[in-house]
């Protein structure tokens, strides 16, 4: 078979995914989760059921092109994204979710600030309370304010992903959240290169580096999940990306990740090319999918 039959093939079988119940469609920001919105659009013929929402949740640590990017998906594609941002108040509930826009998001990390206050500490790989907070929890209230006991939680993990996928389909298998989360793009065998070639082909991108299929800045631009390679990368390009990620650890007397701080990684920044091909890029995954 062809590689365009075949990929033909893929759009026909994604045609048919189409949901019967309350569902939540996770868009990070990024060129996957652009592309699943762009499909999923499409098999409903450019109009979205009532019951079926487009949300990205803001931590204030995105890149800027990335909230242009939500922007103009939402404007090109004549679709309403939800843009949701935690807040946290001084009475119960302390934690809540408010709906922002492009023009009101906050772009100096000022959610992701207060919940370090609040928990006067800060997250590491082993507690991601920033992904569980800034992420899962303010969508989660998002559909229960819209009456839903219960909904498909849809996120733009590929085929390429399997370890993602498998990961995502035990918590769904524990029973412990109020939502399934379902993957359209791992089940139509969708990679890195399809999502690719769709974005060669449109008039619009997101206008962050492409790195064989991997968007280095995107999600928070300097997420300890990170590897040391990719953060000194980004570190040496955008020095200033560091400064905030520095005083959150300032405040806190502690650091993010537990073999070293970001004062250390904007030394490590400074090195030559070739001593930063040593270093480890062994990025961890989390809720914040590309």
């Amino acid at each position: 078979m062809s590689k365009d039959k075949k990929k033909e093939t893929k759009d026909q079988i994604f045609l048919l995914n189409k949901f019967d119940c309350p569902t939540l469609i996770s868009f990070s920001g990024g060129r996957t989760s652009g592309f699943l919105v762009y499909k999923i659009l499409e098999a409903y013929d450019g109009v979205l059921p009532e019951f079926v929402h487009v949300v990205f949740a803001n931590t204030g640590k995105e890149m800027p092109q990335t909230l242009d990017f939500v922007n103009e998906c939402s404007k090109e594609w004549n679709i309403n994204i939800r843009w949701l941002e935690l807040e946290i108040a001084e009475e119960r509930p302390i934690y809540r979710t408010k709906e922002v826009s492009y023009e009101t998001a906050s772009r100096s990390g000022e959610p992701f600030s207060a919940l370090i206050e609040r928990k006067n500490m800060l997250p590491n790989p082993v507690m991601r309370m920033c992904t569980q907070e800034l992420k899962m929890n303010v969508m989660k209230r998002y559909m229960q304010s819209l009456g839903y006991e219960e909904w498909g939680n849809v996120i733009g993990l590929r085929y390429d992903e399997p370890r993602r996928v498998a990961t995502q389909r035990r918590q769904n298998d524990s029973g412990k959240n109020k939502w399934e989360t379902l993957f359209p793009l791992y089940d139509n065998k969708i990679t890195v290169e399809d999502v690719g070639n769709f974005w060669k082909k449109n008039k619009f991108d997101l206008n962050l580096p492409n790195h064989n299929g991997k968007t280095l800045a995107g999600n928070c631009d300097l997420c300890y999940l990170k590897g040391t390679k990719t953060l000194t990368k980004i570190i040496k390009e955008k020095p200033d990306l560091a400064d905030w990620w520095i005083e959150q650890e300032n405040k806190i007397s502690a650091s993010f990740k537990k073999e070293m701080n970001y004062i250390k990684l904007v030394d490590l920044s400074k090195l030559e090319a070739k001593q930063q091909e040593l270093f480890d890029d062994d990025s961890r995954s989390c809720f914040c999918h590309d």
